[in-house]
């Protein structure tokens, strides 16, 4: 009795295995199990990635050069006025001459000033008609020195009756930037460089490389801090400034 009811037992277990049913069943679970193992390895090598993406340090690198202007320009802008037409056309023509002798008298070169532009105006004051000319010469000197020197001597243009308009006065340019970028923009990643070993250090890890960076924008102010304005001239003494964005990894 007891040899038939194994045998039975060994069948039905048999028959269990082979169950279509028990079957599908054994393949789901199977299937399942992989796909928690395989979520769960990928889980936890992202989280891994994402620690490592992490572990960057950000800072900002200056770097700062003084140049000297290399370009100086100065529209110089006169006018007379008077209730005579001719008379008025005539001052502004002896003021005109006057300021080339000016110029010539410094060294600059004829075509170192040139007429920009020039207007006629009227107004009737008290029942008289008063007409303004108004004249502008435009000077244009890569000879930054004798530029200065005309600067300092304007008044003696004032002094000989030359009535000089708001907004006469020089202007210095530095337009030799595109030859100092490059450096400056490497001694600007080499200063953020330097603070991130720093950083580094105080934290225990190591810089590593670069993982992208930003460049500022270049500025050009007076290294004094002076600008023009009415009666003031612009300083050729010029700061460059630049200020990069670098994020290194950290290892």
């Amino acid at each position: 009795m007891n040899a038939v009811n194994e045998q039975v037992t060994v069948e039905a277990r048999n028959g269990f295995w082979k169950d279509p049913v028990t079957l599908r069943w054994l393949s789901t679970a199977g299937i399942a199990a992989t796909g928690l193992v395989l979520s769960g390895y990928l889980l936890g090598d992202g989280l891994l990635r994402a620690k490592d993406a992490e572990r960057t340090v950000t800072v900002r690198g200056l770097a700062e050069r003084n140049v000297t202007a290399d370009l100086a320009t100065w529209t110089i802008a006169y006018s007379s006025t008077s209730p005579s037409l001719s008379s008025a056309q005539a001052k502004v023509r002896k003021d005109t001459k006057a300021i080339e002798q000016f110029f010539d008298g410094l060294g600059f070169p004829e075509d170192a000033l040139q007429p920009t532009g020039a207007n006629v105006s009227s107004h009737t004051r008290q029942g008289v008609t008063h007409y303004t000319v108004r004249q502008r010469l435009a000077l244009r000197t890569q000879d930054i020195d004798r530029a200065q020197k005309a600067v300092a001597s304007q008044f003696e243009l004032v002094n000989g009756g030359v009535f000089l308009e708001e907004g006469s006065g020089m202007s210095f340019t530095f337009t030799r930037l595109n030859d100092i970028k490059p450096e400056m923009v490497a001694e600007a990643t080499k200063d953020a460089r330097s603070s991130a070993e720093q950083f580094a250090q105080d934290s225990g890890a190591q810089v590593g490389a670069i993982r992208d960076a930003t460049q500022g924008y270049f500025s050009i102010e007076g290294r004094d801090g002076d600008s023009g304005g009415w009666g003031v001239s612009d300083s050729p003494y010029k700061k460059v400034r630049v200020v990069t964005t670098v994020h290194f990894s950290l290892g």
